[in-house]
């Protein structure tokens, strides 16, 4: 159990535990469970008061709080014996999750627009001036500041969304979004959000695994992995993350998968191999969507709730042929080779549109989303089906020396492929990424350059890994988020690297990690929007920090008649962006986390006192640029402070 250090002072507690034994001879069982009980940490503020005069609360319970965590899960697993020549594991794992809204805050942020081809386009995102009343500031070609007013949506193309800003004379309040809010706190744990219900998504899975292994001689084994998966989501988060009335976004998937592997491995002398086939189908009904709530802008002025919906419906089927093979040259030198042929066929169908709401918290089941685009309003139904068969290949090369027993040298070369797919965007981000043409990207292909070396010193009190990489992506798979929806994009790019790990133990209980990366990184030719007519650039990708490192230190020590062990860690990480654009206000800041921990082992019991997060940093997991739609970012931060004490029982 826990506490998160927050004005929500919101609790934990997670209960866990498994059971296992032989059942006979030749039968094994092993049933393990989890349960965890989270509060909401993100406090809210909202009150009814804080809506406009003409717009009302999104629906009973509307601003709860925000964070909160209700999963059970359970996994029940048969191990297999019937001779010594065959093993056979079958498996089943369950898990269900209860969480409220997304827990998102909105900070404040101000679009820079300026005139091209008379018209205006965005080229930039700033955190809003304190004394800041435009909904979106205009500047020369120079880059200075006009004093005039570019006004919302002005990259959205989508005719009907509403609640965007639009019509308004500017900033409701200096320096707030547009409808008057700045975060009471910042980046800390309150908020004020109308559109924040308990208990409003879930996460489903389900799945059985069946592992057969069979020793047909000394040398070779035959493998086969059956695998099978459901899943299930929805959820909501509210666009703007603020108090007023706006639009909500669900999102909600069905999905199921089937994998099926033979593969057959084996080694002589100096040889190991493993040559198989691989089947994957997957199949997945997604729905996305906007919604002008109850007593929202579209309910009051469209004279209804509305959903601006997508219902996309995709299934996959892919065939693989593999094998790989390691030579020994010498007693130093191994040459390891592989490769994969794939064939992937994909079968998409998509309908997007306007229609009545079924309710603030569902997702939209009117005909409209169906297919039955005559259901929707007039001129709003949009519907497209394509497939493709194509074929790929993957491959792998590398060399391993060993210098002496101490040093291994390897240096290698891999190819690697991602196949294309489909896009299944909002209305407006269709448009906006040029309709039907926008929808399906191409398959992405890196060809990756490394080399290191792993070494062993003082006798084997210390371990050193060092890699450094080279990546070439051809239509590398992009995600370029424009107004209120994103699309993938194939762009060129490539990144290059270097990455450090130290694992020493100098003195008897005393264990040592540090680690660090460099990682250069750059997405080639991303235009601002589609259709933009402002030259393209190189960006940094997203969530792709400069430089990172960790240390950990763990000492253990005879105590009481146990073993106790101190261990702390630190980890920092440079600032990154979260859109593609890289604009300067979608940016997370850079971060110091430190964890610290003390247990004590007596017997058949192990107890723990910790803190994560000790320093109580921001550290930023998510964010959206939505300057031009409410005047605001909507951000997420991993939790706040955390103590707890855990008890554990071996039997």
């Amino acid at each position: 159990m826990g506490q998160f250090d927050s004005e929500a002072n919101a609790m934990r507690y997670v209960a866990e535990g498994a059971f296992g034994g032989p059942l006979s001879e030749t039968v094994a069982a092993r049933a393990a469970f989890r349960y965890s009980k989270q509060d909401p940490y993100l406090k809210n503020l909202y009150s009814n008061d804080d809506q406009l005069p003409f717009l009302g609360d999104p629906g009973p319970g509307a601003g709860a709080d925000l964070g909160d965590d209700d999963t059970i899960a359970a996994r029940l697993r048969f191990a297999f014996t019937p001779s010594d020549d065959l093993r056979m594991d079958l498996s089943f794992n369950y898990s269900d999750s209860e969480v409220n809204t997304g827990p998102y805050q909105s900070k404040s942020t101000l679009g820079i627009a300026t005139e091209v081809n008379g018209n205006l386009e965005l080229i930039n995102v700033v955190n809003t001036p304190a004394d800041e009343t435009r909904l979106t500031a205009v500047v020369d070609a120079d880059g200075n500041d006009t004093g005039l007013d570019g006004g919302a949506d002005i990259e959205d193309g989508d005719s009907f969304l509403p609640g965007g800003g639009g019509g308004l004379p500017g900033r409701l309040a200096p320096g707030a979004d547009f409808f008057g809010y700045l975060d009471p706190d910042g980046d800390d744990f309150t908020f004020s959000g109308d559109f924040a219900f308990r208990d409003q998504g879930s996460v489903e899975n389900s799945g059985v695994n069946f592992r057969l292994i069979y020793d047909l001689s000394d040398t070779t084994t035959f493998t086969s992995i059956t695998d099978y998966k459901d899943y299930e989501k929805l959820l909501f988060i509210d666009v703007d993350a603020a108090p007023v009335n706006q639009l909500a976004n669900y999102a909600g998937v069905d999905a199921s998968s089937f994998t099926q592997e033979f593969r057959l491995s084996g080694e002589t002398e100096r040889s190991r191999w493993v040559a198989g086939l691989y089947y994957l189908n997957i199949d997945s009904e997604s729905d996305n969507g906007l919604k002008g709530p109850q007593n929202s802008f579209a309910d009051v002025f469209g004279g209804s709730p509305i959903d601006v919906g997508t219902v996309a419906n995709l299934e996959t089927d892919s065939y693989s042929i593999f094998g790989q093979y390691e030579y020994d040259f010498s007693d130093k030198l191994t040459v390891i080779a592989g490769l994969r042929a794939m064939q992937e066929e994909k079968d998409f169908g998509l309908v997007l549109g306007v229609a009545p709401s079924d309710g603030s918290r569902v997702v939209n089941s009117s005909p409209c989303f169906s297919g039955q685009l005559d259901a929707c309003f007039p001129g709003t139904g949009v519907s497209y089906e394509d497939d493709f068969s194509e074929n790929f290949w993957a491959g792998k090369l590398q060399l391993t020396y060993d210098v002496s027993d101490d040093l291994m040298l390897y240096a290698g070369v891999n190819r690697g492929v991602k196949a294309g797919s489909y896009n299944a965007p909002l209305l407006g981000a269709y448009f906006g990424s040029g309709g039907d043409a926008g929808l399906p990207y191409d398959e992405e292909v890196l060809t990756s350059y490394e080399g290191g070396f792993k070494a062993t010193l003082g006798g084997g009190t210390t371990r050193i890994n060092a890699t450094a990489f080279y990546y070439d992506y051809k239509d590398y798979q992009a995600f370029l988020f424009v107004g209120v929806g994103g699309v993938v994009t194939n762009q060129d790019a490539d990144n290059y690297g270097v990455e450090l790990e130290i694992q020493t133990t100098p003195v008897d209980g005393l264990d040592l990690i540090i680690s660090g990366a460099y990682f250069d990184a750059t997405v080639k030719d991303v235009s601002l929007r589609n259709g933009s007519p402002l030259p393209p650039s190189d960006v940094d990708p997203t969530y792709a920090p400069e430089l990172q490192a960790t240390a950990l230190a763990r000492y253990s020590f005879d105590a009481f008649g146990g073993l106790m062990a101190i261990q702390g860690d630190i980890s920092y990480s440079d600032e990154y962006y979260y859109n593609l654009r890289n604009f300067d206000a979608d940016k997370f800041d850079s971060y110091v986390v430190a964890n610290a921990q003390l247990s004590y082992a007596v017997d058949d019991w192990l107890a723990t006192l910790a803190v994560r997060n000790l320093t109580d940093e921001r550290v930023g997991i998510q964010g959206f640029d939505l300057a031009t739609l409410c005047g605001c970012n909507e951000v997420a931060y991993k939790a706040p402070r955390y103590f707890s004490f855990g008890l554990r029982k071996d039997f």
